[in-house]
C-alpha cells in the first residue's frame, strides 16, 4: 500500500540508509587489506577471501531474496537482514584470526544481499505508482554514493584509527535503520507462507552460483583451469546450474520462479543488467589500478578523481527520474547512457604516460552522467511488467545478474590484461635491437648521461639497460590499458540493440532502483 506524507519520506530514508550499509561495505575493506594482513599475519592471497567470501554470499542470497520475503514477509526479512549484517559487523571487528574474519564476512554478505533487494521492493510498495520516479532517483543516489565513497571512508578510518572500525561504523547506522523499519514500514503479504520449502532448489542454487562466483573471483590469479580446484568448481557450477533449472521447472513451489521470464522486457532486461554490471564494475576496477600502478597516483588522489563523477551522477539522477515520469522512453535514455560510456572509454584509451589528474576530469564526468542515464532506465525496462510477488523475484534476479556481470567483467578484463600485456611486450621487444636507429640513439644517450655522473662504462651500460626495460614495462602497461578501455567501450555499444527489444511504454511505473556496487 502506498504511503503518504512524512511516513513515505521516513521509509525512503530508511531503505537508503540500510542499503548504504551494504553498498559501502562492498568496497570499504579493499583499502584496509594491508593492515588486516599485518595484524592477522595473512598473505594477500588469503586476505583476498575477505572480499571473495562476501561477494559469494551476496550473489547466493540475491535470487532467493524474493522467495524469503514472500515466505516471512518483506518487513520481517528486511529487519532480520539488517540485524544479521549489523551483528556480523561487530563479530568482524572482534575477530582474532583470518579464518574467523572470513566466516563473519560471509555471514555479513548473506545479510547484505537480503538488504538490497528487499529495500527495493519495500520502496516500490511505499510510493504511489505515479511518484516512484523521484523515489527511484533518491535510492539511486545512495546506490551510487556507497561504492564511490567506500574506499575513501575505509582509507580514512584505516589511517586514523584501526581496521576493526571499518566494521564498527555499521553498528549505529544498522541499529537506527532497524528501529525505523520496526516503527514505520508496513508488512507485506506472505505469498509463500505455509508452502513447502524447496530445499533441493536452495542447495543447487547455493552450490552453482557460489562455485561460479569463486571461479570468477579467483580464476585469473589461480591460472584458471590449470588449478584443480578451479576446474572442479567450474564443473560443479555447470552441473548445479542445470540441476537447479530442472528442479525449479519441475516443482510447484520453486525458490526462484522462472515463469517471470515470460515477460519479454524482464528476460531481455537481465542481460542489459549484466552489461551494466560489466561496464560499471569493469571500469571501476581498471581505473584505480591504471592510475596507481602506472601513473603513480596515491589512493587518495584516485579517490578524489572519482568523486566529481559521482557528484555528476547524483545531480543527474533526479533529472533522469523526471524525464522518465514525463514519458521520455527509457530506451532513449539508456541509449544515450551507453554512448556516453563509450565516449568515456574512448577518451581513456588515448591516455599517455604524461596524463595528469586534469586529463581525467571530463571523461569521468561523462561517465558519471552516462551511469545516471543507465541505472534507473535499465531497471525500469527490466521490471516494468512485474507486479505483486513477481516484484521481489524480479529485483533479486536482476541484482544477481548485475553482480555476475561485474564479476564476469573483472575476471575477463583481468585475463585480457594479462594476455594482451604479453602480446604488446613481444611487439615492443622486437624494436630493442642494435639495428634500430631510434633505440641505439636513445641507448647511447643514456650511457653518456650515466658516464657523465661518474659511473663506469659497465655500470652505465647496465643502468641504461634497466632504464630501457623500465620503459618497455611502462609502455606495455599503457598500451594494454588503453586497449582494454576501448574494448569495454565497444562492448557496451554492442549491447544497445538489446534495449530496443523491450517494450516501449509511456509513463511506465518506475521500479525501485537496482543494486550498484
Amino acid at each position: 500500500m502506498a504511503e503518504q506524507g512524512l511516513r513515505k519520506w521516513i521509509i525512503t530514508l530508511t531503505v537508503i540508509m540500510a542499503s548504504l550499509l551494504q553498498l559501502i561495505d562492498t568496497t570499504i575493506v579493499n583499502v584496509a587489506l594491508p593492515q588486516i594482513m599485518g595484524n592477522l599475519g595473512a598473505t594477500l592471497e588469503d586476505a583476498g577471501w575477505l572480499i571473495t567470501g562476501y561477494a559469494v554470499a551476496n550473489v547466493i542470497i540475491l535470487p532467493m531474496s524474493g522467495w524469503l520475503g514472500d515466505r516471512f514477509g518483506r518487513k520481517n526479512y528486511f529487519i532480520a537482514s539488517i540485524i544479521i549484517f549489523t551483528v556480523s559487523s561487530v563479530l568482524c571487528g572482534n575477530a582474532t584470526g583470518l579464518n574467523e574474519l572470513i566466516a563473519f564476512r560471509i555471514i555479513q554478505g548473506l545479510g547484505g544481499g537480503g538488504i538490497i533487494s528487499t529495500a527495493q521492493a519495500i520502496l516500490l510498495e511505499s510510493w504511489p505508482r505515479e511518484e516512484v520516479g523521484m523515489a527511484t532517483a533518491l535510492f539511486g543516489l545512495g546506490a551510487v554514493v556507497g561504492p564511490t565513497v567506500g574506499p575513501t571512508i575505509g582509507g580514512y578510518i584505516t589511517d586514523h584509527f584501526s581496521w576493526p572500525w571499518i566494521f564498527y561504523v555499521n553498528i549505529p547506522v544498522g541499529a537506527l535503520a532497524a528501529f525505523l523499519v520496526v516503527m514505520f514500514v508496513r508488512e507485506s503479504p506472505k505469498y509463500a507462507k505455509g508452502q513447502p520449502i524447496d530445499w533441493w532448489g536452495i542447495l543447487f542454487l547455493a552450490i552453482g552460483v557460489g562455485s561460479l562466483q569463486v571461479v570468477l573471483e579467483k580464476g585469473e590469479s589461480e591460472d584458471w583451469f590449470a588449478t584443480p580446484y578451479i576446474a572442479a568448481l567450474s564443473v560443479c557450477a555447470i552441473v548445479s546450474a542445470i540441476a537447479f533449472v530442472w528442479r525449479e521447472r519441475s516443482t510447484d513451489h520453486p525458490v526462484v520462479d522462472f515463469n517471470i521470464l515470460k515477460f519479454r522486457s524482464f528476460s531481455v532486461g537481465i542481460f542489459t543488467s549484466f552489461a551494466l554490471g560489466f561496464a560499471l564494475y569493469g571500469s571501476v576496477f581498471i581505473f584505480p589500478v591504471f592510475c596507481q600502478n602506472l601513473l603513480g597516483f596515491s589512493a587518495q588522489q584516485t579517490g578524489e578523481l572519482l568523486f566529481p563523477g559521482g557528484v555528476a551522477t547524483i545531480c543527474m539522477m533526479p533529472l533522469v527520474g523526471a524525464m522518465l515520469k514525463r514519458g521520455i522512453p527509457a530506451q532513449i535514455l539508456s541509449n544515450i547512457g551507453f554512448v556516453l560510456f563509450f565516449v568515456f572509454s574512448f577518451t581513456m584509451s588515448n591516455s599517455t604516460l604524461s596524463s595528469g589528474t586534469s586529463d581525467f576530469f571530463w571523461p569521468l564526468i561523462i561517465r558519471g552522467i552516462g551511469m545516471s542515464m543507465l541505472f534507473v532506465p535499465l531497471t525500469t525496462l527490466a521490471v516494468q511488467d512485474l507486479q505483486g510477488k513477481d516484484i521481489g523475484q524480479g529485483t533479486g534476479l536482476n541484482n544477481m545478474m548485475r553482480q555476475l556481470g561485474g564479476s564476469f567483467g573483472i575476471a575477463i578484463l583481468t585475463t585480457l590484461i594479462h594476455i594482451k600485456s604479453g602480446v604488446v611486450r613481444n611487439v615492443l621487444v622486437e624494436n630493442i635491437n642494435p639495428y634500430n636507429p631510434a633505440f641505439t640513439e636513445r641507448q647511447n644517450a643514456l650511457i653518456q648521461s650515466f658516464l657523465g655522473k661518474g659511473y663506469s662504462l659497465f655500470e652505465a651500460q647496465q643502468m641504461a639497460n634497466k632504464a630501457a626495460e623500465g620503459t618497455i614495462v611502462r609502455q606495455t602497461m599503457l598500451l594494454t590499458y588503453d586497449n582494454i578501455y576501448l574494448l569495454a567501450g565497444v562492448f557496451v555499444l554492442c549491447c544497445i540493440p538489446l534495449i530496443y527489444m523491450q517494450k516501449f511504454k509511456k509513463n511506465a511505473p518506475l521500479p525501485a532502483a537496482a543494486h550498484m556496487e
